[in-house]
């Protein structure tokens, strides 16, 4: 009994970390088609609009996740922090991309959004207290002078960073943030639920913003908009976090982490492949210096000793 206890363990961790890889997968390829299907849906709804009014329906999507699993009521300081969550990933990234993707390619935002685990990686270090060596912050800053240096070459800077180029580089600084805050704070209420808190109580707000998005430019548009719109709602914004999430939790964070630097290549070849975008040399050459200096950012993160408690688990993800 003893032997086949002993055989059978490390096969249970070894299924245990390939069902977290493919789930990480899985959510990687979700987030990866986001900026495609954003730059569909603001070709003609109004980009206030996608950005709350995507929120609302994840939002009620939550609602009823959060009603049908029973869970407790996060604790008046978790509701300070999935204040920032909802602040970054619910409100700030969806809404500068939107905003940045009137007249910019996806494969133009691709390449700034590279830089997001790099800046993720940054505020998780400022969250936890942990010193990284100088590498980490070298780095950090080569990951951040690679993409300005990319919108320089690429005609995006004339004397000055152009609105929508602004609008990525703040997507990226929300966005790096809510996700650090919000693992951080996984450990606390789960990876699904951390989210969904986040969009519930975010809904007063993103509801109201939707609606003033919809009486000042009432949305009309053809099916290709709205199934993109449909897909940020469902998929982006709600479905793929669960997968992410709960990847994160089966996998570790360490290993199945490592697969978001598969998404910027992917978000390149959706954009050339769905919606017909030139990829210029420039933008893969910066792009895949970009992944470099987070690689090297994550290794020596990794080198890092940490002493935080392992994350919480959901329900439905055991």
């Amino acid at each position: 009994m003893r032997d086949h206890s002993s055989a059978t363990a490390p096969t249970a961790v070894t299924a245990n970390r390939l069902t977290g890889l493919a789930l990480g997968a899985l959510g990687v390829l979700a987030f990866s088609m986001s900026l495609p299907a954003t730059r569909v849906a603001v070709q003609q709804l109004d980009p206030w609009f996608v950005a709350f009014g995507r929120a609302v329906g994840a939002g009620l999507l939550a609602w009823a996740y959060l009603r049908f699993t029973g869970a407790p009521r996060p604790t008046r300081a978790q509701r300070r922090r999935l204040a920032i969550v909802a602040f970054g990933v619910v409100v700030g990234f969806p809404l500068f991309t939107s905003l940045a993707l009137i007249d910019r390619t996806a494969a133009h935002g691709a390449v700034v959004i590279t830089a997001l685990p790099a800046v993720t990686a940054v505020f998780a270090v400022l969250r936890s207290g942990e010193r990284p060596p100088p590498l980490f912050w070298i780095a950090s800053g080569g990951g951040l002078l690679a993409v300005l240096f990319f919108l320089g070459v690429g005609g995006a800077v004339r004397g000055a960073l152009a609105p929508s180029d602004l609008f990525l580089l703040v997507a990226v600084l929300l966005c790096g943030l809510g996700y650090a805050e919000g693992g951080a704070l996984a450990r606390e209420l789960g990876g699904a639920r951390t989210i969904c808190w986040a969009l519930r109580y975010a809904l007063p707000a993103t509801g109201a913003a939707t609606l003033v998005a919809a009486v000042a430019h009432p949305p009309q548009a053809d099916a290709s908009a709205w199934s993109a719109f449909g897909y940020l709602t469902v998929v982006s914004m709600f479905l793929g976090f669960f997968a992410w999430y709960a990847g994160l939790a089966r996998g570790g964070v360490a290993r199945v982490g490592q697969l978001q630097l598969a998404q910027p290549v992917l978000t390149l070849l959706w954009s050339a492949l769905l919606l017909g975008e030139r990829v210029p040399a420039a933008s893969l050459g910066a792009a895949l210096l970009v992944l470099v200096l987070v690689v090297l950012i994550q290794r020596t993160r990794d080198r890092t000793p940490a002493s935080t408690p392992p994350p919480a688990r959901d329900p439905v993800h055991g």
